[in-house]
């Protein structure tokens, strides 16, 4: 079974699916964004190509990020994330609801991050005007551990998706994010203050938010493309890091 779930994941991921075609997630269908993070025990440089596209049968959504370390000849992390909506009835009163498949993975400084398969349900909701997104999705999650014995003791997320243009009445201003929510084995290294656990302890329990604020600062001298602003990742028991990190990062944005 562990064989077979990559698989049947990633025959449909590989499928098309259907149209939200009044609007999308992001301001175009790719993008890419460059983060200073501020986290006291970050101190790097993120870049994240993201991309969104609807067809006919559904849509697909991904990114990549790639830590690079200050002074480093080499990107110090890389990571993984590409998720497909499906939905063949567009035109019926379950239009909002989808079924989703998605994979993660990466690795950052040395730390792996665990192959995850994801299936279930995408529910959509909009405002008339479709300038205020929302998905909210609960999937199976099933992640690849090293040693077999080890197993989710919940292997569920849930995922909140947002975005929001124009945020206040201001023209070119975007709120947009999401928040995880789900259950995976790992082991802490790390304290809340930043400094090695003198015992490595165990937790099952992850929370992880990235909140975004961008301004699209170009429209103002013909290059609507270009935007400024920024993200916090808010997390709980978060890769090796025990209990509650904000890490504020300061970016900017370019939408091709």
């Amino acid at each position: 079974m562990k064989r077979l779930f990559p698989a049947i994941a990633f025959a449909l991921i590989s499928l098309s699916s259907f149209a939200q075609e009044k609007s999308t997630m992001f301001n175009g269908a790719t993008n890419l964004q460059m983060f200073y993070d501020f986290g006291k025990d970050r101190g790097i440089v993120t870049t994240t190509l993201e991309g969104f596209y609807s067809d006919p049968w559904g849509n697909t959504f991904f990114f990549i990020d790639y830590d690079h370390g200050m002074g480093s000849t080499h990107p110090s992390g890389t990571y993984m994330e590409i998720a497909r909506c499906f939905n063949f009835w567009q035109d019926t009163a379950l239009a909002p609801l989808s079924l989703q498949a998605e994979y993660n993975g990466g690795v950052y400084r040395s730390f792996g991050v665990n192959h995850a398969f994801l299936a279930g349900v995408d529910w959509f909701v909009h405002s008339s005007d479709f300038k205020n997104l929302f998905n909210f999705k609960l999937l199976y999650k099933h992640i690849i551990y090293g040693d077999p014995a080890v197993k989710s003791k919940v292997p569920l997320q849930f995922t909140f998706v947002w975005g929001m243009d124009d945020l206040f009445g201001v023209k070119g201003l975007r709120f947009s994010g999401f928040a995880d929510v789900w259950a995976e084995e790992h082991t802490l290294l790390t304290a809340a203050d930043g400094r090695a656990l003198a015992t490595p302890e165990k937790s099952s329990f992850v929370f992880i938010s990235e909140p975004q604020l961008w301004y699209c600062v170009g429209q103002h001298f013909g290059c609507p493309n270009l935007n400024v602003g920024g993200e916090i990742e808010l997390s709980w028991d978060f890769g090796t890091c025990k209990g509650f990190w904000c890490r504020p990062c300061a970016g900017i944005k370019w939408v091709f």
